[in-house]
């Protein structure tokens, strides 16, 4: 791999407990493209999906991933065994309401009147 770095094992932790990877990536890749391998191998048998990598956040060690960063920036070496794969957990954003929709078709309104 580029530099002479070791590639980087990861794995990716869905909401539901299944896993995509692991698979090895070059110490250089960018969260950015984490996300879009991410997307391009989501399962299609999920109920949630994302529809583009801005509905993904990538969370290693407690802390959400910028898409700038790369992999060797994100990782977080203590406890990490040499040559062991890193899980990662992917959150998926919840679908926004349509636009064009009033707030009542988004929440239950309770209305009192008091005399």
């Amino acid at each position: 791999m580029a530099g002479g770095k070791e590639p980087i094992e990861v794995r990716f932790r869905l909401f539901d407990g299944t896993d995509i990877g692991p698979t090895k990536y070059d110490p250089s890749t960018t969260v950015s493209a984490l996300k879009e391998f991410i997307l391009a191998r989501w399962p299609q048998d999920k109920d949630i999906a994302p529809k583009t990598v801005n509905d993904l956040k990538l969370i290693n060690a407690g802390r959400i991933l910028e898409n700038n960063r790369t992999l060797a920036e994100s990782r977080v070496p203590v406890g990490e065994v040499p040559g062991g794969v890193i899980t990662m957990h992917v959150v998926v954003r919840p679908p926004q309401a349509d636009k064009n929709s009033g707030i009542a078709d988004n929440f239950s309104l309770l209305y009192i009147s008091f005399s």
